[in-house]
């Protein structure tokens, strides 16, 4: 009879697999570069390459700021999966519990909608280097679809397919795009000092008023604050604690020498009003300067970029949406693995809402928008929860201690951002991405987070809503 319960509790307790290490976690991270490549143009056709230059700098210190107090909560949290969405749950339920939900529809949506943005860029840019003739469109309703978008979907389908298989299947998909992309990373970082082709000239500094700066920061974070991505796959680290540390600070660091180095170096390539006409496909004519001829190699290695960012989302979004019905914030369908051990029905979820995005909205860059307001609060809230964990759980088990000093360095963190939030969302039209309809889209996101907890509390656990949780002293 004993061993019958035990084969049953087998077979219905799938847990993530413990099999990555550090370095596996730095690769996932890889996809930061590529969220700069995606929206470095545009900040240097507005900015000017020194202005652009100074705010990405900011911005990845924050970043890397940020990446040092989320190592000690993935050790005080070693079996959440979910990232700092799942760290301001754990240090804010016992004051309000619809901030876990909140934050982590906010975290997911950020992530998620890489798919179908990136998804229409490499399909736009393969159509404008190999497939010019391919113009024939058909109509969705909101949308005029053409090539770019079934590209987009063949690839969403296709980035879905090498995860659900399993974490080593995406992984090899990491490593093989992670490689490629360090050609165009040190090309642009290195050669043109080397090659003569550097002209200080076309540094320049064009922020137009404080407004625009902030503005800008606050999208910069969609990107340069990616890196916390190697805290959601905490549970899946051999070493949870050695490993998750040296992944999110190598990841940080790594993220801090591209995000000043790639803006100075191709800055002083090109011109600001070159890059600004051309804010996504200048690469290719910059690298052509550098290298000569090679302009199907570039698009080659700026796919490859675009692909990793694509395979991180999906990874990370779908585990960030497992975790929180794992804690019982969202519907419990969405707490399962399946055989290959991974969050299949979320990574699904995450499919059909991109394939979505690509055929009824069509022109994915206000996305950004929509996906920033949750994503940066999500932020907002994980480093409050570390000042809170501090006072309300002061004995729970840190295997990773920073020092006292971080305490008022993650209360300035969670101002900054909460301000870059507030003057972000009031001045979006400054960034050109977006306006008031795609932050009320942003909010609309959060709001259905918290229908989807009151109907997992009410409807399917059964259980009396609660805006407060008492909270354990220790594990």
């Amino acid at each position: 009879m004993g061993e019958a319960v035990y084969g049953q509790a087998v077979i219905e307790e799938r847990q993530l697999l413990k099999s990555l290490r550090w370095y596996d976690g730095f690769v996932i991270a890889l996809a930061n570069p590529g969220f700069l490549i995606g929206a470095l143009g545009g900040s240097i056709g507005v900015l000017g390459g020194w202005g652009a230059l100074t705010l990405w700098g900011i911005s990845a210190a924050m970043g890397v700021l940020q990446n040092w107090i989320y190592s000690e909560q993935a050790a005080m949290f070693p079996d959440k999966p979910g990232g700092i969405s799942l760290y301001a749950h754990e240090g804010w339920r016992k004051y309000l519990t619809l901030v876990g939900p909140v934050a982590t529809f906010g975290y997911w949506f950020a992530w998620s909608s890489v798919l179908a943005s990136f998804g229409l860029l490499i399909g736009g840019i393969a159509q404008a280097q190999w497939f010019e003739g391919e113009t024939w469109t058909f109509d969705t309703g909101p949308v005029t679809a053409g090539f770019p978008h079934v590209a987009a979907a063949v690839l969403i389908v296709a980035v879905w397919l090498f995860n659900i298989f399993g974490v080593r299947p995406a992984l090899f998909v990491g490593y093989a795009t992670g490689a490629l992309m360090m050609i165009p990373l040190g090309v642009f970082i290195v050669l043109p000092y080397l090659t003569g082709d550097w002209e200080s000239s076309n540094m320049t500094w064009s922020v137009p008023d404080w407004q625009t700066a902030i503005a800008w920061l606050w999208i910069m974070g969609w990107s340069a604050y990616g890196v916390e991505a190697c805290a959601t796959f905490a549970p899946e680290y051999k070493d949870t604690v050695r490993d998750t540390t040296l992944a999110l600070r190598s990841a940080a660091v790594f993220s801090l020498a591209v995000y000043t180095l790639l803006p100075l170096g191709i800055g002083g390539v090109m011109t600001q009003e070159e890059i600004g006409a051309n804010p996504y496909a200048f690469y290719v004519p910059a690298f052509d300067q550098i290298v000569g001829g090679a302009s199907n190699l570039m698009v080659v290695l700026l796919i490859a970029s675009l692909l990793l960012s694509m395979n991180t989302a999906t990874a990370d979004g779908s585990r960030a949406l497992y975790g929180i019905a794992r804690d019982g914030m969202t519907i419990k369908q969405l707490d399962h693995l399946n055989r290959f051990h991974v969050p299949a029905r979320a990574m699904t979820i995450d499919m059909l809402i991109n394939l979505a995005l690509v055929f009824f909205v069509g022109n994915i860059l206000a996305i950004y928008v929509v996906g920033n307001v949750g994503y940066i609060m999500a932020h907002v809230f994980a480093l409050s929860a570390f000042v809170l964990l501090r006072r309300d759980r002061p004995n729970w088990p840190r295997p990773i201690q920073l020092s006292p000093l971080w305490v008022p360095i993650a209360i300035a963190l969670t101002a900054i951002n909460l301000f870059l939030v507030v003057i972000g969302v009031w001045y979006t039209e400054k960034i050109g991405y977006g306006g008031t309809k795609e932050v009320l889209y942003g909010l609309g996101v959060l709001a259905i987070s918290i229908l989807l907890y009151v109907f997992r509390r009410a409807v399917q656990d059964k259980q009396p809503i609660r805006l407060r949780e008492d909270t354990p002293a220790a594990p």
